[in-house]
């Protein structure tokens, strides 16, 4: 199936369907690859309005949830906090294709798909 570009409204409305579910999210920035898997409680947003400098992104969007992440030994260890934050920008895009989701902003590519 074809990727459909969608709105952030539209991400987000068909993200949280899929609260409750297994989900895997990998990240690929420049030559890294890094796998999460979460079970989804619930998706939001954080604003952060107080950023002086592009390190920190404005805003962000949160996948709640207990989870694992790759080590740098290719290795499953809990997440530190129940929860994975991907940061956000004005030129993210956001995409779906009917079985995983796709968004892109200027530092990483992030693939969400159902375990």
């Amino acid at each position: 199936m074809e990727q459909q570009a969608l709105s952030i409204e539209e991400f987000n409305d068909k993200l949280k369907s899929w609260t409750g579910k297994n989900i895997k999210i990998t990240k690929k920035e420049l030559n890294d690859l890094d796998e999460t898997e979460i079970e989804l409680q619930y998706v939001s947003y954080s604003n952060n309005t107080q950023s002086i400098d592009d390190y920190v992104s404005e805003h962000s969007l949160i996948l709640s949830g207990e989870g694992e992440i790759e080590n740098a030994e290719n290795q499953m260890e809990p997440l530190p906090a129940p929860r994975y934050e991907i940061p956000l920008d004005d030129t993210s895009n956001y995409y779906f294709d009917g079985k995983l989701f796709n968004l892109k902003t200027d530092r990483a590519t992030y693939t969400i798909e159902e375990k």
